[in-house]
C-alpha cells in the first residue's frame, strides 16, 4: 500500500473524530482500512515464507512450506 493511501486513511480518521464522516467517506476509509489490512497479512505471509526454525532435534522446519500444506 502507497504512502498516499496510508495518509488518506489518516485523514479521514481524523476528520471522523472532529466532525463525522459523510456515507462516501464512511465507505471510502472501510475500503482503504481492507485494503490495508490485506496488505499487512500479505506482507507477514512472505516474511513468514521465509523464515525457518532449527528444532531441538536438529531438522529444520520451513514455516513457508508448513503454511501452505494446508490450502
Amino acid at each position: 500500500m502507497d504512502e498516499k493511501k496510508i495518509a488518506r486513511i489518516n485523514e479521514l480518521y481524523h476528520k471522523m473524530k472532529e466532525k463525522g464522516l459523510t456515507e462516501e467517506e464512511q465507505a471510502e476509509q472501510k475500503k482503504l482500512r481492507q485494503e490495508y489490512i490485506a496488505s499487512v497479512r500479505n506482507n507477514l505471509r512472505n516474511q513468514l515464507d521465509h523464515v525457518t526454525v532449527l528444532n531441538p532435534d536438529g531438522t529444520v522446519m520451513d514455516l513457508g512450506k508448513k503454511g501452505k500444506q494446508g490450502h
